[in-house]
């Protein structure tokens, strides 16, 4: 068996990757640029040159290599194929075959939101855990479910996507996935400031927001921190749905930890406790102490998800 493997995250800009010892320390990290012109036909080409040429640069036989993981931002099925990643502008891609036949190397493929929730999983805030809820709140809202310590990617390569639960039937805006009413629409960064921008719109009550020029999710967490009374309005109705959403999860799930990620989670225990004050309301009672925690790993979570996938059968 190896003794190396390799963790890459796909994103839209940049391709994070890194150079794993089985036990999961890091040996190397770094990044190439993603280059999607031409339907993304680079990205994986430039994926494989990055793995060989580290692989010669530090005299790795290819023997001792157990292989290579990646997370991209798409439904991804059991088989390692891509079913479409819009970012990429790739359609259908068995992006796990087409890295193992340029690298030499056995590969495997996973969305990068459940990749990014097993890194945390195996070595972040979850570690020791085996059955857990990711949540990432970043532009949009992700999700990974891991059971047993397997990834949940479901018969569609749609499992664990809590952002578009839909949690409002009442809505009439329509989400980026064309439904209306998606978790994603009020708990991201984009959703926090769309319920701050209603909430500021319906009332005339002082707060510091009124003097932003252009709101961001930052400002909201910011101001409901320093006790803004409208800032907090907006954060409570914000940790209701999602305490909410997660809340129903935990009836089918049952995770032993709970993780909030993305930039959104960066604004820490405030928001942490906001969540878990709805979660505690609404959730079943076996569940209602599940702790939910910050995420650890950062950026780096998709590199150590992503290794951690061609272990998993170590």
């Amino acid at each position: 068996m190896g003794s190396y493997c390799f963790g890459i995250d796909v994103g839209g800009t940049t391709v994070k990757c890194g150079l794993f010892l089985t036990d999961g320390t890091l040996v190397e990290k770094w990044e190439i640029p993603t280059r999607t012109e031409n339907q993304g036909e680079a990205i994986l080409p430039d994926v494989a040159d990055t793995i060989n040429a580290k692989i010669a640069e530090k005299g790795i036989a290819k023997e001792a290599v157990k292989g290579v993981g990646i997370g991209v931002p798409g439904p991804v099925n059991g088989k390692g194929e891509v079913l479409c990643a819009v970012n990429l502008f790739w359609g259908f891609t068995p992006a796990a075959k087409i890295l193992s036949e340029l690298t030499g190397l056995p590969a495997m493929a996973g969305n990068d939101a459940n990749v990014a929730a097993l890194g945390e999983t195996w070595k972040g805030a979850a570690e020791g855990s085996k059955d857990v809820i990711m949540v990432t709140l970043g532009t949009g809202v992700g999700g990974g479910i891991i059971i047993n310590g397997k990834i949940i990617s479901g018969h569609h390569g749609a499992g664990g996507e809590i952002g578009h639960a839909a949690m409002n039937h009442q809505e009439t805006e329509a989400c980026n996935c064309g439904n209306k009413g998606c978790l994603e629409q009020y708990t991201s960064a984009t959703g926090i400031v769309r319920v701050a921008l209603q909430e500021l719109a319906s009332g005339s009550e002082d707060s510091v927001l009124r003097a932003v020029e252009k709101v961001t999710a930052k400002d909201v967490l910011d101001a409901y921190k320093a006790g803004d009374a409208v800032a907090e309005r907006i954060m409570e109705k914000v940790g209701d749905t999602l305490g909410g959403a997660l809340a129903v999860f935990s009836c089918v799930v049952d995770p032993e930890t709970i993780v909030i990620g993305g930039g959104v989670s960066k604004a820490g225990q405030p928001l942490i406790d906001c969540i878990r004050k709805y979660y505690e309301k609404y959730a079943f009672s076996p569940c209602k102490d599940t702790p939910i925690v910050t995420a650890k790993l950062g950026n780096d979570a998709g590199i150590y998800g992503a290794a951690r996938l061609v272990l998993q059968d170590a």
